[in-house]
């Protein structure tokens, strides 16, 4: 199903079209509909349609000039101006444009419908062209032979043959290209859809992905090569060179879209600065090379260019002392929540500051420093929390983008504070475990007091109390009262002892208090209690 955008001034216009016609009968899905070009060129970016049926005349900004800008930035979206306007210098200015069709209006409900049927069978045929893998086996059999490959890449990347390269390209049937020259990088984002393909099949896709960039880059003149990092360059040439940075934005967006949308995955386009001529082709595929390194802080799927990532200021990225604290408070007594509040922002900072990628890994190494350090302090194993990170730093470098160390950050120092909360609850049972035993001991002392327990484990009172009633459902001097009713209860029905000695040996100085007390929880007073325990057989 294509998605299909409408943008037209007259209400009546976009009510009939929207009402009237099934668009999903017809192949498309009306993703929706607006009444000037400058509110449809802000809601392309998340809408993403593959077609545009256009008014002329609308206020703010006209379907001219909506066309023109979808162009410019989306070469890949189909336009039809549907008009009632029917001047030459219009139909000049679309065709100038190259938009998909020219319209005039009025147009009748069976005549858009054909209109679209025309258009979903010619992208329809579009998507099969690019599908067609019995088409690219064929294509990947005539391949450019490795030794063309090569040269490409030493003049790409040392300016090798340099001198003599009109000579070597009409050797290797390339097209002679004239300067200034520039290269764009195109580099696999890793994931796809196809993630449980075979390694032929991957190797078919990447194959097509191939094809895909050198038809385009074809298009405009320029030359495609494969180098040895499994990456694509394309070298374009023979334009002012505001005009080269131009077409290498577009020619590497299109391709980026195609290969997203026909072969399922992703990769990321890196334009270099301008060569001036052969010798500083080096310099191109340097700088280019340097733009892909942003892929880390911007993420992947994109078209980076190094004149606009170089040419801004780049802020000292580093982990301030006051975070750094606050991450080491947070391990010992945080939650998830509050970590992924403190991970966050600071993977927002390293995307900001346009840091070197050496600089933002040792800002990120910092980090997992910190965590360490943090354990060992807390006298916490810190090997428990990389259980299932055998080697960290090694780790890190295989991460492809600031957006994935963020998430692997988070489920390291997520961990830790499990481990540090499973470590304090265990240390906690210990203490109550300590403070059962000591009042089972000395329960019989009728001046043991909560300090006594507390002293003993080493605990402050406000806080052994919480955890003694989360861990034992009483209050201490509930379950010492407890534990003194229970012994004396079997010394009751057990020993000939008077009961004034009984109260003595389970704590209680005051015997008519140890009796309120003792049927308080029994029902019954301390001889009523030895009289029942007598009679029963």
């Amino acid at each position: 199903m294509y998605k299909v955008m409408l943008v037209d001034d007259e209400a009546v216009v976009r009510e009939g079209l929207r009402n009237i016609i099934d668009w999903p009968r017809h192949g498309f899905e009306l993703a929706g509909d607006f009444t000037n070009g400058r509110d449809a060129l802000e809601a392309i970016e998340t809408l993403r349609p593959d077609l545009v049926l256009t008014d002329i005349n609308m206020p703010f900004m006209n379907g001219l000039e909506l066309s023109e800008n979808i162009l410019q930035r989306y070469p890949y979206i189909k336009i039809i101006i549907l008009t009632g306007y029917d001047q030459f210098e219009y139909a000049q200015q679309a065709l100038r444009l190259k938009v998909h069709d020219f319209i005039l209006k009025p147009i009748t409900a069976s005549e858009t419908r054909a209109l679209l049927d025309k258009v979903h069978a010619e992208m329809e045929e579009e998507k099969r062209r690019g599908e067609d893998v019995g088409r690219l086996y064929s294509q990947l059999n005539q391949s450019l032979p490795l030794l063309r490959e090569r040269f490409l890449e030493r003049l790409a990347a040392t300016g090798a043959g340099a001198r003599n390269m009109a000579e070597r390209l009409a050797y290797f049937g390339i097209p002679a290209l004239q300067p200034p020259y520039l290269i764009t990088l195109y580099d696999y984002d890793g994931a796809s859809r196809h993630s449980d393909a075979s390694e032929q099949d991957v190797e078919l896709l990447h194959f097509a992905g191939f094809n895909i960039i050198e038809e385009i880059i074809s298009r405009e003149g320029g030359v495609v090569f494969r180098t040895r990092e499994d990456r694509i360059a394309a070298l374009i040439g023979g334009q002012p060179e505001s005009l080269l940075h131009e077409l290498a934005l577009r020619t590497a967006e299109e391709a980026r879209h195609h290969i997203e949308r026909y072969l399922g995955y992703t990769v990321t386009a890196a334009i270099g600065r301008a060569a001036a001529g052969p010798q500083d082709l080096p310099d191109s595929y340097k700088s280019a090379s340097a733009a892909l390194d942003y892929r880390f802080q911007y993420g992947k799927n994109r078209v980076l260019s190094i004149l606009d990532l170089e040419g801004k200021e780049t802020a000292p990225a580093s982990v301030s002392l006051e975070w750094s604290r606050l991450l080491a408070g947070t391990i010992r007594t945080g939650s998830a929540a509050e970590i992924r509040s403190l991970i966050g922002p600071f993977i927002a900072g390293l995307k900001q500051s346009h840091a070197p990628l050496d600089v933002c890994y040792l800002q990120i190494q910092k980090v997992i420093v910190l965590l360490m350090n943090t354990m060992q302090e807390m006298g916490i194993d810190e090997t428990r929390i990389v259980s299932r990170h055998r080697m960290l730093f090694s780790e890190l470098y295989r991460l492809g983008t600031l957006d994935e160390v963020g998430q692997w950050l988070e489920e390291i120092a997520v961990g830790a504070i499990e481990t540090v909360s499973d470590n304090r609850s265990q240390t906690m049972r210990n203490q109550i475990g300590q403070a059962i035993a000591y009042i089972e001991e000395h329960y019989a002392d009728e001046r043991i007091t909560l300090q006594d327990i507390c002293r003993h484990v080493l605990m402050s009172t406000s806080y052994f109390s919480t955890v003694f009633k989360q861990q034992t459902g009483e209050t201490f001097v509930e379950y010492l009262t407890r534990i003194r009713i229970g012994k004396a209860k079997e010394l009751v029905c057990n020993t000939p002892l008077k009961l004034y000695e009984i109260a003595a040996k389970v704590g209680y100085a005051d015997p008519n208090y140890f009796s309120i007390s003792f049927k308080k929880h029994t029902g019954l007073t301390p001889r009523e209690y030895r009289e029942k325990s007598r009679e029963q057989p």
